[in-house]
Formats: C-alpha cells, structure tokens, sequence
C-alpha cells in the first residue's frame, strides 16, 4: 500500500530539486492537516497552478484571436479573389471589344483607300482615253495623218483596260488575302 506520507515527502522532493510541482484539481482537494512544510508546498503548488493556468488561459485567448483575425483575412482574400475575377472577366471583354473595334476600323480603312485606289485609277484611265481621243478627233478633223495616232489610240485604250483590271484585281486580291476565316 502506498503510504500518503511518503508521496507527499517525495512530492517535497521533487519540488525541491527539479522544481516540479503539484498542478490540477489535486491541489485544490489535498487537505490541510499536513506539517507546515507540506502546507507552504502545497501553497506553492496553488499558486503555481494558477500562474500555469493563467498562462494556458492567456495562450489560448490569443491562439483565438489570431484565429479570427486569420479567418477574417481568408474571408476578405477570398472576398478579393472574386472581385479580382470580376474584374479580370470585365477586362477581357474590354479587349474583346477593342479588338473588335480596331479591327472594324482597320476594316473601314482599307475599304475606304481601296475606294480611293479604284476612284484615282478610273479618273486616270478615263483623263487618258478622253485626252487621247481629243488628240485622234483633231486630227481626223485636221485631215492630217492619223495612222500612227490610231494605232497609239487603240494601243493605250487596250493597255489601259488591261491595266485597270489588274489593279482592281489586286485590290480585290490584297482584300480577301487580309481577311480572317
């Protein structure tokens, strides 16, 4: 049998040389009918549980509170990740529409200098052939010789004809080979 005497000396014991004490609900319920020296131990003993628990207490309030703090900030990180989503979708549809525009734009430029190209070539071929036929006119009514004039007149209108269908035909070709499938 394990005499009561005896844990409380070795108790004393260990306080003394390794200071380790006494903790818990033991110390709360050991009676107060030992020596002196028991007495102040067991003092000790309460009063180090209390420091002990004070200490846990306060880890633990504090363990609580960066808790909190931490799930506030994975609440507001999350809270931003979807707003950064949004914001992300938001762009990307802004792109869209710019490049769409841009390329809208590029569009209606091109059309337009190709209308340009067409209206400058029409306005030479046809300032060429009524220049040229002016000239062939006059010398018809001029009774001069227009043998070599007609074979130039008949020359330039088939050069001319030939020359504005190759340019609309590059037009038209440098359209459709710039256009996305």
């Amino acid at each position: 049998m394990i005499n009561p005497k005896d844990t409380v000396q070795e108790a004393l014991l260990k306080a003394k040389a390794k200071r380790v004490y006494l903790e818990g609900n033991l110390v709360k319920i050991l009676s107060k009918q030992f020596p002196a020296e028991v007495k102040e131990y067991i003092e000790e003993c309460k009063t180090k549980d209390k420091q002990a628990r004070k200490k846990r207490l306060d880890v633990t309030k504090q363990v609580q509170s960066q808790n909190k703090e931490l799930a506030q900030a994975a609440e507001d990180n999350e809270k931003l990740m979807a707003d950064l989503q949004v914001a992300l979708k938001e762009a990307e549809n802004l792109r869209d529409e710019a490049v769409e525009d841009l390329d809208m734009m590029q569009k209606r430029t091109q059309f337009e200098l190709i209308g340009l190209i067409v209206r400058v070539a029409l306005i030479i071929i046809v300032g060429v052939g009524l220049t040229t036929t002016v000239l062939y006119t006059i010398a018809m009514l001029a009774n001069k010789d227009t043998t070599i004039l007609g074979n130039a007149w008949s020359n330039l209108f088939g050069i001319l004809l030939t020359n504005s269908f190759s340019i609309i035909g590059t037009i038209m070709g440098v359209k459709y080979a710039t256009e996305k499938k």
